[in-house]
């Protein structure tokens, strides 16, 4: 049973929406994984059951899932991860991606100044292809994380990635839709095409996914950590063949790339406390934002779901996408007004300006097109450490080719710089791109109570926040926080998925809400909930093939073994 269920009926009583979940959570005391893929969360289990933390079962499972969610997240993406160790230590690991020293503000020819078509260029060549690929920051991330926090080697924490990219493993439905989308861009490539669309047909459910040369790439990490692509052999050749392509990226790129430390993002809500990522990553400062305003309503007396409620959600989540896209980018290159956008008073001055009974209007500078494909972890061992996770290549099977000879899908993450000019997001030489990633830890009277994260791009933080209302505010058990229905908007468009009932929709729309209902809002999250006892509830949601695994359990009592029968004794 879900161990955070205190008040989950009540929330049922005043909302407007009502829901079943459709997953299970899990439960355990030793230690708790949740991640987008039921072989990635084996993997980061066999890894806690022999003895490593939890940062060692993160880079097991990221590792893994660059094999069996390949579409997601590869060790040339991009992330953010948050860590909280058993001493009470934090750390944020900037690992996202950036813009080769080779590109400049006008690398692309802009086909539109206004929305829908901003971001879109000429050819596409900010989206599909080697012009897209940017530097990479995954694969030194990770192996930094584990040299820093963890207690395995790389060869272990590797194993079952490569096992699972030498043997195969079966295609899911989900990695089946995806391929589907993305058949024509990847039929043009013969590399990628001859796993994903052998023949120029799309692969089924089912089908044996094998990807040879990557295992060979992943062995050679395991053999020489980081270096092999941040300096050594494999990295000259990427170099090669990507410049070879059409890419702004250059072997030199590769060797400079540095992964950036930073401070978590702190805020308060209904006197919990809410640790986010900082930017360039959005997605905490933001939160913190939304929280703020929400927090000056009586949220819970609105009731979840119901047309008010959702109101406030949509107007918070647009003032909030204006902030973001007018100030928030890489720190080195853009002066972010962290202290202001998360402060009480900023909130105070804000609020007045969310009409009771009528949308307003928030206008924005540009409008953000960042992928909703990446993935997430969040893992937990018995001894206190907890990681939550963001990892992408940005679009569904990033620049949609495989670097040759390598296996490696490289990201498309030059499709997050604004193409024009002059502007906050703008590209720039060495600049990190601006994610709204929201790993998000809460925690009450200084302890750890949920963590928390999800993909889903520009989508992504809204839905950070919903979860983090819908535990505080409507008292909803984890397992129904993450798979509560979802809205979004940035200010055009308000989705709201379809659980919400026609009625509700129809009410917003009289409000003057552009309302366009959807099969979902963002993707799966992955969350675990932590009892003063040491259990921990782990939960998934329906969005992706997100699978929890606890264990309980563990080894024998000190000091009992097995004895034949003529070795017994009076009083053994």
């Amino acid at each position: 049973m879900d161990r955070t269920s205190q008040g989950a009926r009540s929330w049922k009583q005043a909302a407007g929406t009502q829901f079943s979940c459709e997953k299970a959570p899990a439960l355990g005391y030793r230690g708790m994984v949740v991640t987008n893929h039921p072989l990635a969360s084996a993997a980061a289990v066999e890894i806690l059951a022999g003895g490593g933390n939890a940062v060692d079962a993160t880079i097991a499972a990221l590792f893994t899932l660059s094999v069996v969610e390949p579409m997601m997240v590869g060790i040339f993406g991009g992330g953010t991860a948050l860590i909280r160790l058993a001493d009470g230590r934090e750390a944020v690991i900037d690992g996202l991606a950036t813009a080769p020293a080779g590109a400049a503000p006008d690398s692309y020819k802009p086909v539109s100044d206004s929305w829908p078509d901003y971001m879109e260029t000429e050819g596409r060549a900010n989206a599909v292809g080697a012009s897209a690929v940017a530097v990479p920051g995954n694969l030194k991330a990770w192996c930094e994380t584990l040299e820093r926090f963890g207690t395995l080697d790389l060869a272990t924490v590797t194993e079952a990635a490569i096992r699972h990219a030498d043997r195969g493993y079966r295609a899911t439905p989900y990695l089946c839709n995806c391929i589907d989308g993305t058949a024509a861009d990847l039929v043009r490539d013969p590399e990628i095409s001859a796993i994903f669309t052998p023949g120029g047909t799309p692969l089924k459910p089912g089908d044996l996914v094998r990807q040879g040369a990557y295992a060979d790439t992943l062995r050679l990490i395991a053999r020489e950590g980081a270096v092999a692509l941040h300096g050594g052999g494999l990295g000259a050749h990427v170099g090669e063949e990507l410049t070879r392509a059409g890419s702004f990226l250059r072997t030199r790129d590769l060797i400079d790339y540095r992964t950036v430390d930073r401070v978590p993002v702190r805020g308060d809500y209904r006197g919990w406390e809410i640790v986010g990522t900082p930017p360039p990553c959005s997605g905490g400062v933001h939160i913190v934002q939304m929280l703020n305003l929400l927090e000056g309503f009586d949220i819970a007396g609105t009731g979840f779901g119901t047309a008010e409620g959702v109101h406030l959600l949509l107007e918070v989540l647009k003032i909030a996408a204006s902030d973001r896209r007018a100030s928030t980018a890489d720190p080195a290159y853009v002066d972010v007004p962290v202290d202001r956008l998360i402060s009480k008073a900023y909130a105070d001055l804000r609020r007045p300006e969310i009409l009771p009974d009528r949308a307003n209007v928030f206008p924005p500078r540009v409008i953000s097109t960042e992928s909703a494909n990446t993935t997430h972890v969040t893992i937990a061992d018995g001894d206190g450490n907890i990681v939550t996770s963001t990892q992408t290549i940005n679009s569904l099977f990033g620049a949609r080719l495989i670097i040759p000879g390598t296996g490696i899908i490289p990201n498309n993450y030059m499709y997050l710089f604004d193409p024009h000019p002059g502007h906050a997001l703008s590209l720039e030489p060495g600049k990190r791109i601006t994610s709204t990633q929201a790993p998000l830890i809460l925690c009450r009277d200084g302890r750890p109570v949920h963590a928390l994260g999800l993909p889903g791009g520009p989508r992504l933080y809204g839905s950070a926040m919903q979860a983090v209302v819908n535990l505080i505010d409507h008292g909803m058990t984890l397992q129904e926080a993450v798979e509560a229905p979802r809205v979004w908007t940035q200010g055009q468009d308000a989705e709201i998925e379809t659980a919400v009932p026609e009625a509700v929709r129809d009410r917003l729309a009289a409000m003057g809400h552009d309302v366009r209902p959807v099969g979902h809002v963002a993707g799966g999250m992955c969350a675990i909930s932590f009892e003063a006892d040491g259990a921990m509830t782990g939960a998934a949601c329906w969005r992706a093939d997100g699978t929890p695994i606890g264990i309980g359990g563990g080894l024998a009592r000190e000091g009992t073994q097995f004895w034949p029968d003529y070795r017994r004794t009076a009083g053994i």
